[in-house]
Parts: C-alpha cells; structure tokens; sequence
C-alpha cells in the first residue's frame, strides 16, 4: 500500500534495524539499515533521505496549540506536497500511552484517521495499525541490544517503508531523542 511511492513497498516481510546518532554527529538522527546492513534511509533534522542522499520527504511541526505534526514528500522544482500529518497527545506519552492516530492527507480527514501508532515508542515495544486494525509494522529491541540506541523495525508485506521511517522520525521527535526539527 503505498503512500509515499511504491518503489518502497516490498513483496516480502522486511525487517530494517534502526541506529541513532548522537547528537555531535551530524546533528542526531538516525540511519535505517536494510538485513544486510545496508543504509536504505537516514534521518537528518526534518529531512528524511534515501539511499543515494536524495531528500524524500521532510518533517514539520504545526505551530498550534493541537501540536500538529505533517510529512511532506519533497520534489525539487515543485511545491512540498503533504504526506500524512499526526497529533501529537497533550499529555506525555509516558503517562497516557495513549494511540497516535495518523490521517493520510490524500484522502482528507473524512475518516478522522487512517492508521494508529499503539504501545511505546520510548520503550521500543510499539505497532503501527491500519483503521481495520491490520498490522503494518512493529517495533521493538532485543535485551541485548541499547534498546535506545539500536532498535529493529518489522514491515509487513505492501506497506511504505518511506512513510513508516516518517512516522518514526515524527516520534523520535516528539520523545526529543535524536531527531530534532
């Protein structure tokens, strides 16, 4: 199911290890790695780019008191288009743990939302569902891996790696690890 572009979208079950960067290189953020320990995405700021450094999308925090947050794919010479947008709770997260509800922007907000993040993110034990409560992604870390530092992401078959690694990027933020817009 795409949602950034299909070209992300893999056949097969995928299984991307994500590391953060400290905050002294390169400013934080983080790279996800491919099984093979290739580096298919990094997250640099609010920009989020692919395989070959090509900005693919970017992230904006809403300046509301609803502490919006969009996804925008970038394409050089044309105008930003919105991807998804979130909102994020009013209490934190810790506390309510609460589902983060996603609305795609494509199709508007007819619906309310289109997917949900539940569980913890900061404790690395999350999923990402769908409106009819398929599951699109889980993540979560090993004992003995820095559960911080080094966590792994597990994608289910269609679904858009490029928007799962927007949604991450977006919740990095919002638990100001190391991702800062």
């Amino acid at each position: 199911m795409p949602i950034v572009s299909k070209i992300f979208c893999s056949p097969l079950q995928v299984v991307l290890f994500v590391r953060k960067r400290p905050h002294l290189i390169n400013g934080g953020g983080f790279v996800v790695m491919d099984g093979n320990q290739r580096v298919v995405f990094r997250v640099e700021g609010c920009g989020i780019l692919g395989v070959n450094g090509e900005l693919i999308g970017g992230v904006v925090q809403a300046l509301s008191i609803h502490n919006w947050w969009r996804s925008y794919l970038m394409d050089y010479g044309a105008p930003s288009k919105p991807v998804f947008s979130l909102q994020e709770p009013k209490l934190p997260l810790v506390i309510i743990n609460a589902p983060i509800r996603i609305t795609v922007e494509s199709k508007g907000r007819k619906n309310n939302w289109d997917f949900e993040v539940i569980g913890s993110f900061t404790d690395r034990a999350c999923t990402v569902k769908d409106r009819k409560g398929n599951i699109l992604a889980q993540v979560g870390a090993r004992e003995i891996m820095a559960k911080k530092e080094f966590y792994h992401v597990v994608v289910q078959p269609g679904y858009d790696q490029a928007f799962l690694v927007g949604v991450l990027a977006i919740l990095d933020n919002i638990n100001r690890e190391s991702t800062r817009c």
